[in-house]
């Protein structure tokens, strides 16, 4: 897996071996950071990296130009090779690392608000309508929220949805703060 734009373009990213990470494809990535590019979105960002995975969605946040990426994933296994993958970059000053279930970080206090919030839940991921709404609050005023999931949810009547666009069987959603 590598990083398909901005400072790190080409590098490449480690999976964590014998896990159920389903990282964002490279085509998926490329199309969400060029609607985010297009938008302004990335110089500077404070991002938060949901279901975190390899972080590639973080990274590539990172490497396009956000100032400070947090990692929030419930395996600690998966979160080392995240932080192991930041060390590579030389980034590992400009990310936190959260071992906790999301529903959980979601439902603290917000202490700072964020200007990208990304979720890639697994699919069956029961709590996957409400996740808009629970990441709201963590959203700074003109924040974006990118969900990742499945042709089986439809945000229609979510006031706050931007676009839904699919890429084969993934599906991404955007909705505003």
């Amino acid at each position: 897996m590598r990083i398909v734009g901005g400072r790190f373009r080409r590098a490449t990213i480690k999976a964590p071996k014998g896990t159920d990470v389903r990282p964002t494809t490279d085509r998926v990535r490329e199309a969400v950071f060029n609607v985010l590019h297009a938008r302004d979105a990335l110089d500077g960002a404070l991002v938060l990296d949901l279901f975190a995975g390899t972080g590639a969605l973080g990274f590539e946040a990172l490497s396009r130009g956000a100032k400070r990426a947090v990692f929030v994933e419930v395996a600690s296994s998966v979160l080392r090779t995240t932080r192991e993958n930041a060390n590579t970059l030389g980034i590992e000053e400009a990310c936190s690392f959260t071992t906790a279930d999301v529903l959980h970080w979601l439902g603290r206090p917000v202490r700072q608000p964020f200007d990208l919030i990304f979720a890639d839940p697994p699919y069956d991921f029961e709590e996957l309508p409400s996740l808009p709404a629970l990441v709201r609050p963590h959203l700074a005023e003109t924040g974006l929220f990118i969900l990742e999931h499945d042709a089986r949810h439809t945000f229609g009547e979510e006031p706050a949805l931007l676009m839904s666009r699919a890429y084969g069987k993934t599906v991404v959603s955007m909705f505003a703060a």
